[in-house]
């Protein structure tokens, strides 16, 4: 018999062109048993009941004339009336009956996985695959019906139904309105496939690519407790980890880059008559990774595989069997949202405000939204909400979506970014921001609030209007240089996006952010951490630092992976990480820092950089930065990290600091070690330092302080701080040729060439080899330079 006319397939028969009989999900499915079984990749095997089947169900109960008479009056923007059209529908489908040969060839197809896996009643899940549902510039997740631990003939059959009347479901119906698909020309084919037992272990979604930004070098990968329909709606935050894809290619210790421990508070399970239901997850078990390291690279690296067959990117289920402890795909489907997209601009937000958040959570879109709360606690008040509101709910499932549409913006108390409101969101555009915990408590109904995702991964909810401007970016024109223009970073969470800028990788990776907002406490206090005297303060680090038994840890960890993530943003591309240069009083506002930090008068010119390196009582949080640096090049692989030592007054302590970082294998041989110019010892001593450092870069901020001995941070000396001054100038025009002399390189990663009028012509005059900038000044830095090259 020819495909096209069977009533069942199983999916080893369904290939990727058999979209039309067994729908995208169903279609993808067969195809990686068939192709991707024999690279390793595991998928449960099942059946599919195809359109053929659909279709005959529809014809021998009579319904076409029916359907008509429903859909006459469609208006979807008229939610009561799309509801009454909706039920209707289902009720019909509901009404009917399988024929014999349709239910006979349903019960034979059950009947051989039962004798496949040796179960009496193999416990099944039952998803509908329709027809466009998954088309390459749409894919709304949960659109249909999914239905998990059936078991038994009788529910399989009534399952198989209910997937069948789910292609009249409310949001459906509205979706195809959205995307022109005809509502009587549709078929919903229903997968049955074997249940992997993941509500005695993990489940979850990754993405060949990262969500937020498009960046294709990464696998994103999202993790809970139990069975996967918790993650897609959005009650609970997940696990969160990237893999680097070069580093899985090459081979790396360990590829994982980044890893975020979730609140997993809650899971689905196995319910007692079939079904699930929710549990609460152990204290205990909330506080672990829900998957090992090993399982992590391997799910990544079928991803790759899925990815590299389908030739695009993809958004991919997984499971894990608890009882045996295999992984399997349960479903791949191309990715919508950043694979049709060949970036020729780049939006970016200038957002003005010094207001204090009123609630943050996770951000979704990179999209700015303002308008008017409507806490919407309950699917059936959905009428209540009106066009350009900002939906505050506690999560969304796929009920919601007709109204999410008309959405200013959306906001949720649970999930994460693969939950249904950052999918729905990030497909319409609209600004989301999800993990909130608290967003219907605090925000209230009719009071104006403008929600920003447009600033890294912390989204934000301010009171009122706030101002701000988007720039957009032309792509399409850039020059080749003679001079390298590189980026300043300091934020991990946005480097993915600005590596789609025009760069030559990064001249100035900060990480004094990522101790500020990642470790948050002072590196002596987790190292002196079991010896601390004060009980609140260690309840408070240990709140901080629940992940790790042993403190120190949170360091390295926190440390490797905010410059793993910068590094492999613009990985195979340089990256010049400096290291540590908090000032004292900067150090004292850590958590802890009180114990460790006296209070200097003038902490610009005092105890940082370098001399605190070598300093035997800080030299214990030296060492596990080193340590942290060697992870980021020797485990997860990204050798394209180069390390800079910054505030080193004289070549001695040049010396002495690169003798701490040779124990831990950072040394010249492996890779350029710079030294920051931003001290007149620098330009005067230079051929001394030039012995022992690869490179230099100009720290104009502070080499202008200190050649004019203005303190920058006085607002009454503001006018005497100036970059163009004639002594700075010499100073800069004097370095750079003798540093050229010793055949050094030299770069600037100041402010001086964004903000200072003439600089640029200046340092180009003087045959700079690169400029470091902050991201919203690259594309006017390019355009300058070339104008003063040519």
């Amino acid at each position: 018999m020819d495909k096209k006319e069977k009533n069942v397939l199983t999916l080893l028969e369904a290939t990727s062109d058999d979209v039309d009989l067994v729908g995208g999900k169903n279609a993808s499915l067969g195809e990686m048993i068939t192709e991707l079984t024999p690279k390793g990749v595991n998928v449960p095997g099942g059946f599919a009941v195809t359109s053929t089947g659909y279709w005959k169900f529809i014809e021998e109960n009579e319904f076409m004339n029916e359907l008509e008479k429903i859909f006459e009056d469609l208006d979807t923007d008229n939610i009561s009336q799309l509801q009454k059209i909706g039920k209707k529908a289902r009720d019909l489908i509901m009404s009917g009956t399988f024929s014999e040969e349709l239910k006979n060839d349903i019960i034979a197809s059950y009947r051989d996985m039962c004798e496949k896996y040796e179960m009496d009643n193999v416990d099944v899940a039952i998803r509908s695959s329709a027809v466009c549902e998954d088309a390459p510039d749409a894919s709304f997740a949960g659109q249909f019906e999914t239905f998990l631990n059936v078991s038994g003939e009788k529910e399989v059959l009534e399952k198989v139904k209910e997937c069948f009347a789910s292609a009249y479901n409310d949001r459906v119906i509205s979706y195809r309105e959205e995307k022109n698909v005809p509502h009587l020309k549709f078929a919903v084919s229903a997968g049955v496939q074997k249940m992997v037992r993941s509500d005695k272990a993990s489940s979850g979604v990754m993405f060949t690519l990262d969500t937020e930004s498009g960046f294709r070098n990464a696998v994103l990968i999202n993790s809970i407790w139990g069975l996967g329909e918790m993650i897609v709606q959005g009650g609970i935050t997940p696990d969160e980890f990237y893999v680097f894809k070069p580093s899985i290619k090459k081979g790396a210790e360990n590829p994982i880059i980044r890893k975020d421990l979730g609140r997993k508070t809650k899971k689905y399970v196995y319910g007692k008559k079939g079904g699930l239901k929710e549990e609460k997850v152990d204290e205990e078990e909330q506080l672990k990774f829900s998957l090992s390291d090993d399982e992590i690279q391997t799910l990544a690296k079928w991803a790759m595989i899925i990815e590299e067959h389908y030739q695009r990117p993809q958004d991919i289920e997984w499971a894990k069997d608890g009882q045996t402890g295999e992984l399997f795909i349960v479903q791949s489907r191309p990715e919508t949202v950043h694979a049709p997209e060949e970036k020729k601009s780049y939006k970016e937000y200038k957002v003005f405000t010094d207001k204090k958040p009123l609630v943050t959570g996770i951000a979704v879109g990179s999209k700015l939204g303002i308008g008017k709360v409507k806490v919407i606690k309950d699917v059936a008040n959905m009428d209540q909400f009106e066009d350009g509101d900002v939906l505050v709910t506690e999560m969304t499932d796929p009920d919601w979506v007709s109204i999410m549409r008309k959405a200013a913006a959306i906001v949720t108390d649970e999930g994460g970014k693969t939950a249904h409101a950052s999918i729905v969101g990030r497909e319409l555009g609209i600004p989301t921001i999800v993990g909130t915990e608290n967003a219907t408590e605090v925000l209230s109904t009719g009071q104006e609030v403008t929600v920003d995702s447009t600033q890294g991964s912390t989204g934000r909810v301010f009171e009122g209007k706030i101002d701000y401007e988007v720039i957009e970016h032309d792509l399409g024109e850039i020059p080749e240089l003679k001079t390298n223009i590189l980026m300043n970073i300091g934020t991990p969470e946005a480097a993915f996006k600005h590596s789609f800028l025009p760069n030559d990788g990064v001249g100035l990776a900060r990480v004094e952010f990522i101790l500020a907002e990642h470790v948050k406490v002072h590196p002596l206090a987790l190292h002196d951490f079991e010896d601390l005297e004060d009980a609140d303060l260690k309840e408070k680090i240990a709140q901080i630092t629940v992940e790790h038994e042993d403190k120190k840890e949170h360091f390295r960890k926190e440390l490797a992976e905010g410059v793993g993530q910068i590094a492999a943003a613009f990985y195979p591309k340089p990256v010049l990480v400096r290291l540590s240069d908090f000032k004292t009083n900067e150090y004292r506002n850590l958590v802890g820092g009180e114990l460790y930090e006296a209070e200097e008068s003038n902490p610009m010119i005092g105890f940082r950089g370098a001399s605190r390196y070598m300093d035997e009582q800080f030299r214990p949080a030296f060492e596990m930065e080193c340590q942290a640096m060697k992870r980021v090049r020797e485990t997860f692989g990204l050798d394209n990290v180069n390390l800079m030592v910054p505030f080193c007054r004289t070549p001695e302590e040049g010396v002495e600091v690169l003798k701490i970082m040779s124990k831990y294998g950072l040394t010249r041989d492996k890779m350029d070690i710079y030294v920051m110019t931003e001290i007149p010892s620098n330009v005067i001593l230079v051929d001394e330092f030039s012995e022992h450092f690869d490179g230099f870069s100009i720290g104009s901020n502070d080499l202008t302080q200190l050649t004019l001995g203005v303190d920058r941070d006085n607002g009454k000396l503001k006018d005497l701080f100036n970059e163009n001054d004639p002594a700075v100038r010499r100073t800069i025009e004097k370095f750079l040729w003798e540093a050229h002399e010793k055949e050094k390189p030299v770069g600037i990663c100041g402010e001086a060439p964004a903000t200072t009028e003439g600089f640029i012509e200046f340092l180009i005059a003087c045959g700079i080899d690169s400029i470091s900038v902050n991201p919203e000044a690259i594309i006017k830095t390019f355009e300058e330079v070339d104008k003063h090259e040519k």
